[in-house]
């Protein structure tokens, strides 16, 4: 929706090319040694810009010094889900169920060194409790089996987990409740405020993009996050786009390096 808003706003298609492989750190890749001409961006994202420098051993670029960072597209709040049939209502519930059984507790996610990772070892740390990681290969499958009952929990985002009645949500990693779930409790609410995490977008080009050029893309972004058929599907899936300058979403993607680099270092969660 924002290539669409952008494309008729530049005069100029953006097209979108989904370039998979290594948690988004192959299209980063590509950008990064791309020309800066305002030409070729990238959606960067917690996953190549956030967790991938950490959790990477040998990762072919520097998410800072090698992109101009533009706009923050999205953040969409991660959630703590288990199976709707389970006999768990709360945040508390589910630690006390990990204390019984200690590593017996299952939780899926989308791969190891994923965010979702990423974020089970900081849970695991501040509660003081053992979980057992589950990685798929994919969201999709992960999330199914917690559907299914196959699999104890997952962490996954607010968009995925937010319209199924076949799971709970026993708290929505945000500091406020969103608009759309206002029944849903925070994490913060639950004693976790350390535990707020998102899955966000962004916009970004490849080091040295003139400032021009950048400014005028992240005009024009933020006016298509504006625009309201945007804003109607942003809320839909649960999605904030606070209106951040160029600065502000820069030093956002430092402040998610140095967060979940400190996580990683803790845990051991690498991916060779």
């Amino acid at each position: 929706l924002v290539a669409q808003r952008m494309g008729a706003a530049l005069g100029q298609p953006v097209v979108v090319e989904n370039r998979a492989g290594a948690g988004g750190t192959v299209g980063s890749d590509v950008v990064a040694k791309s020309p800066p001409d305002g030409h070729t961006l990238l959606v960067s994202n917690i996953a190549s810009q956030g967790v991938g420098p950490s959790v990477y051993r040998a990762i072919p670029y520097d998410a800072m010094r090698d992109f101009t960072h533009i706009a923050l597209l999205a953040a969409i709040p991660n959630v703590l889900i288990v199976n709707a049939d389970r006999p768990v209502r709360t945040v508390a519930d589910f630690v006390a169920w990990a204390k019984r059984d200690p590593g017996g507790v299952r939780v899926a996610s989308p791969g190891n060194g994923s965010s979702s990772h990423v974020t089970q070892e900081l849970f695991k740390r501040l509660a003081g409790i053992e979980l057992t990681h589950v990685p798929y290969r994919g969201s999709g499958p992960a999330f199914n089996d917690v559907v299914a009952n196959q699999i104890e929990a997952m962490i996954t985002t607010l968009q995925e987990a937010g319209r199924n009645d076949r799971v709970r949500i026993l708290a929505v990693m945000s500091d406020h409740r969103i608009a759309g779930w206002p029944d849903v409790p925070t994490i913060v609410e639950q004693g976790f405020p350390d535990l707020v995490a998102s899955t966000w977008f962004g916009l970004s080009g490849p080091a040295g993009l003139p400032a021009p050029i950048a400014d005028r893309l992240h005009a024009e972004a933020l006016a298509a996050l504006a625009a309201p058929d945007v804003a109607q599907r942003r809320a839909e899936i649960g999605a904030e786009s606070p209106p951040l300058s160029r600065a502000d979403y820069t030093a956002f993607v430092a402040r998610e390096i140095a967060r979940w680099g400190e996580v990683v270092r803790l845990s051991g969660a690498r991916v060779d």
